[in-house]
């Protein structure tokens, strides 16, 4: 403050608090002021804020396994389409989709079937992991979701989207075997190279009004490998998409 020339009480001004605040402040080096606060603190002094309140800074940066997790989003639905595009457009060396029955993908990203053909085509492996259409749990869940688009048929129509691409190097489908299908309708892995769209499914709930993560591998064994992992534990027991 002597630096910049300021007082106790011209910062009180300048940050819209009281003089007794700011000497607060002073006196007690653990006292994290309001983010606003600090703001208009730093502006005032011409400092960044990591030089007066190193630990607002310290506090805000991710040091655990939680450096993998990218964003959080409480609906799959509020994740934003560009979010998939961008994530599917940057994928070059594995492009899994475990959902359930993955309709969404051919309703809500433009002209989907082609770029799957154009990823196959250069090179990138391209999995589908569905469930059985004709399966128990299948039949269980519809009568849960109790909605007009039951999950059989939502199945059906991303089996005969596929099928449109005929036969593809590169473009493998697969359904889950009915002892892995509870665990595959629970939770659906979508994974994009080194980045996945987790979202486990909530009771009654159907996917886009379930929550979702976006996770990032940095390490072995954290987040995007655990859940990675359950979706090749579950591939490896699928069987080939009629």
């Amino acid at each position: 403050m002597d630096a910049a020339g300021v007082s106790p009480r011209r910062l009180a001004h300048e940050t819209g608090v009281t003089a007794k605040t700011v000497e607060r402040w002073l006196a007690n080096a653990e006292l994290v002021p309001h983010a606003r606060n600090r703001e208009d603190a730093c502006r005032a002094l011409g400092v960044d804020e990591e030089m007066l309140w190193p630990r607002a800074v310290t506090d805000r940066v991710k040091t655990g396994n939680d450096r993998e997790i990218v964003h959080s989003y409480p609906y799959r639905s509020a994740c934003p389409s560009q979010v998939w595009s961008e994530l599917i457009a940057r994928t070059t060396g594995d492009l899994f989709l475990a959902g359930y029955t993955n309709y969404f993908f051919f309703t809500q990203l433009p002209n989907f079937t082609e770029t799957l053909r154009r990823k196959a085509e250069s090179g990138c492996r391209v999995r589908f992991l569905l469930g059985d259409p004709e399966g128990e749990v299948t039949r269980q869940r519809e009568v849960i979701e109790d909605v007009a688009l039951t999950v059989s048929t939502r199945i059906k129509i991303t089996l005969e989207n596929l099928a449109h691409l005929g036969p593809l190097e590169g473009l493998e489908t697969r359904v889950s075997a009915a002892e892995d299908a509870v665990n595959h309708v629970s939770l659906s892995v979508f994974r994009f190279d080194d980045d996945a769209l987790v979202t486990p499914h909530l009771a009654r709930l159907v996917g886009h009004d379930s929550p979702l993560l976006h996770l990032r591998r940095v390490g072995d064994a954290w987040m995007f490998s655990r859940f990675a992992e359950h979706a090749e534990e579950l591939w490896s027991r699928g069987v080939a998409a009629a």
